[in-house]
């Protein structure tokens, strides 16, 4: 549903003031991070600009939530199953940031020149007052994540004790000799946990204090660490349970949980999908994806999402639908380039290259084990079956019929031409009208093929035709 991670607008030059006094001069406020995205996302939503770009479907179910958790304050849990653009929305929300944030120069977690944390900037302040100097962080650079591994310790989240530095001579209890880690590195930004309840209970705990009480304990030295940190994480809604594998105190934490979902409709997952199709480059060769093909590949995602066969605890990403355009485009790019054809335009014959797009991407359910295959291909049947009841009226394709009944039999397939297939509707009139209506009058070879094709295969489904299949080659004829 996705701009690339930590998009923003065309960044401009950092300013020049250059210390803590000139910074003052300049009438600069300091403010916490949360305050500071709530006043970008209030100057957003009075002008009606979404938040940020790129997420689709989500109009009128997860972006008001969203923005009510902005304008709160509060920290924000997604909760969702995978490729529903949970970790798209937390790294575009640098994109509320102010474009540049002055720190102390020198500081390893982005120390407030006015309120510095680390003993490095509070020293160094002291030392210097006004005369302090500051560097300026872009906001893209105010965004931390982890993904939520078991093996993910203390010292990645908050810090470990650095033996070089204690080499060097300084005391284990010296705040100096501390490297830190991820969670105070992104002090005064967005920090995101993907996949939270994978967190041992232990690192959760430790999250918490860190978080909550603001302190923590490393190597027995106890660490006061007043971060300013708006936390934002990802679960499945299976695990998000107390039940599951998250502490409640941590939970406690977040003040909005989220639910997102998949699109709720066949043109918004189009249109994701079109966002986000890798284009095809095959020396000049022309792509024409028509929209009924377009259909079928979404609608196969959304058959396999109430399909009894398909384990639907795991999910049926949106990456599957884009994973099968892209296929389905790649399959008929290899097929007119062997035939010399310039304008690529998938066909029916190609939907046999979705099952290596589609199988790493849904989980067959245990009852169905060994029929992975043929689960796929009764989506695939079912998608077109779906769209071309939805698009064509089997009652115009009667004189078609008739002629199939007088023993007319067509055959289609990955070896043969769209000019040869395309040849067709002059030898079936009654074809004219429906194809005309599927291809919006492009009278090119490839569109005209892929839509004979599609009505073909549409009336075999409907049980109005025969289908032989041998090899790359398929026969269409009556049915008896």
């Amino acid at each position: 549903m996705t701009p690339a991670a930590g998009t923003t607008d065309e960044t401009t030059d950092a300013p020049s003031l250059s210390t803590i006094g000139a910074l003052r001069e300049s009438g600069w406020v300091s403010r916490p991070v949360k305050e500071e995205v709530r006043r970008n996302a209030v100057a957003k939503i009075r002008t009606g600009e979404p938040l940020f770009a790129g997420v689709m479907g989500y109009e009128e179910t997860v972006m008001p939530q969203l923005e009510n958790a902005l304008l709160a304050g509060h920290d924000v849990i997604f909760l969702g199953e995978r490729g529903q653009a949970k970790t798209r929305m937390i790294r575009s929300l640098t994109g509320l940031l102010d474009e540049w944030m002055p720190i102390v120069k020198g500081s390893e977690i982005n120390d407030d020149p006015y309120e510095p944390v680390s003993r490095y900037a509070k020293d160094l302040v002291e030392e210097n007052g006004d005369e302090t100097e500051i560097d300026w962080v872009h906001r893209d650079a105010r965004f931390g994540e982890k993904l939520a591994t078991p093996d993910t310790a203390i010292a990645d989240l908050v810090g470990e004790v650095d033996p070089i530095k204690v080499a060097e001579g300084r005391y284990l209890s010296d705040e100096l000799t501390l490297h830190y880690g991820l969670v105070p590195r992104t002090n005064r930004g967005l920090f995101a946990i993907n996949e939270l309840p994978d967190l041992s209970e232990r690192i959760q705990v430790g999250l918490l204090n860190v978080l909550e009480e603001r302190d923590v304990q490393i190597r027995g030295y106890k660490v006061r660490l007043p971060i300013d940190v708006m936390l934002l994480a990802s679960a499945n809604p299976e695990d998000y349970t107390n039940r599951g594998r998250i502490i409640t105190p941590l939970k406690d934490r977040f003040g909005s949980q989220i639910r997102t979902h998949y699109p709720l409709d066949i043109e918004t997952e189009m249109e994701i999908a079109a966002q986000e199709i890798t284009p095809l480059d095959a020396d000049g060769v022309q792509v024409r994806m028509p929209e009924y093909m377009s259909q079928i590949v979404t609608t196969l995602s959304h058959l396999a999402r109430e399909s009894p066969h398909v384990n639907q605890r795991s999910g049926v990403s949106v990456r599957l639908t884009v994973s099968n355009h892209e296929v389905l485009i790649a399959n008929a790019a290899r097929r007119a380039l062997r035939h010399g054809e310039d304008v690529v335009v998938p066909r029916v014959s190609d939907l046999d290259a979705l099952a290596a797009s589609t199988m790493g991407k849904i989980e067959i359910e245990s009852l169905d084990d060994g029929r992975d295959e043929a689960v796929a291909g009764h989506l695939v049947m079912s998608s077109v079956l779906t769209v071309f009841r939805e698009r064509t009226d089997p009652a115009v394709l009667r004189d078609v019929l008739e002629a199939f009944e007088g023993g007319r039999v067509v055959d289609t397939g990955e070896d043969v031409t769209s000019a040869d297939l395309a040849t067709i509707v002059d030898e079936l009139p009654g074809l004219k009208g429906p194809v005309a209506s599927l291809t919006g009058g492009d009278e090119t070879s490839g569109a005209v093929a892929a839509a004979v094709e599609f009505l073909l295969e549409g009336l075999h489904l409907g049980k109005r035709l025969n289908k032989d299949h041998v090899g790359a080659r398929a026969s269409y004829r009556a049915r008896g």
